[in-house]
């Protein structure tokens, strides 16, 4: 009689902790990339973060939603998924502004400093996405090449979904692909702090983002999603504050 008494709080308190849940699943992986953006914004200074990881996490969160066609999994994640390709997007739209600013800024320099006044300052070379050059992949001049690029991409994947995705196996290997990508998260911020000898500019938080999430999804899509806690690397935030080999790197300013 007492625990049916007690059910009129119970029953709105646990659906106060679904909410609260299914909250954190779909914005808990953008929060790591909130202060970036913010360093990025007041310093306007993005070198210290591979756009690549864009790629990367826009790449697994398409091919992800992608399976869910095939196979249903719960909604939470399927939002996860959508904020964080337009999270993404914001990134490498503010990444790209303040590249191509700093590349003039840095041509308004070098002729001041030249004192040369008869030659006008030109801006630095277009890059384009329509361009197809493959030296200039993923360092395009305009925001609208990236759009362009994971329009296409995206395109061209669903319509490949679209003509297999009666196909058990075709659904697999694509969850499969989904989870492998977003496991090799790390891998463009660790050879970007490998070259530069350097974490300066990123942020630690970024090395919880790999492993958000993951024993979630292993529950919720069986084993497509088990190679994303098998590969994720954990290990990043130790990298974070290392170089080569382990040694340590000079100070961060925001790591």
């Amino acid at each position: 009689m007492e625990a049916e008494g007690l059910d009129w709080l119970l029953v709105p308190l646990h659906q106060l902790v679904s909410w609260g849940a299914a909250g954190a699943m779909v914005f808990g992986g953008v929060v790591p990339y909130i202060p970036q953006y913010r360093d990025i914004r007041r310093t306007q200074n993005a070198e210290g973060f591979s756009t690549y990881v864009c790629l990367v996490l826009l790449v697994a969160n398409i091919l992800r939603i992608l399976f869910w066609f095939g196979r249903h999994f719960e909604s939470p994640l399927l939002w996860q998924s959508i904020v964080m390709i337009l999270t993404m997007l914001l990134m490498l739209k503010l990444c790209t502004e303040v590249r191509v600013t700093n590349e003039l800024n840095v041509k308004r320099r070098f002729f001041a400093a030249a004192d040369t006044q008869d030659e006008a300052i030109k801006p630095p070379p277009r890059r384009s996405y329509l361009d197809f050059d493959p030296r200039h992949f993923w360092h395009w001049s305009s925001f609208g090449d990236y759009v362009q690029c994971v329009v296409a991409f995206t395109g061209v994947a669903g319509y490949i979904t679209y003509l297999s995705i009666d196909s058990a196996l075709f659904v697999e290997t694509l969850g499969f692909l989904a989870v492998l990508t977003e496991a090799m998260l790390g891998v463009p911020q660790l050879y970007r702090n490998y070259r530069h000898q350097s974490t300066e500019g990123m942020r630690s938080m970024q090395s919880l983002s790999p492993s958000r999430g993951g024993r979630v999804r292993v529950k919720a899509a069986s084993w497509p999603y088990l190679p994303g806690g098998l590969f994720s690397p954990s290990s990043a935030s130790r990298w974070c504050s290392c170089g080569p080999a382990g040694t340590p790197s000079r100070p961060p300013t925001s790591c």
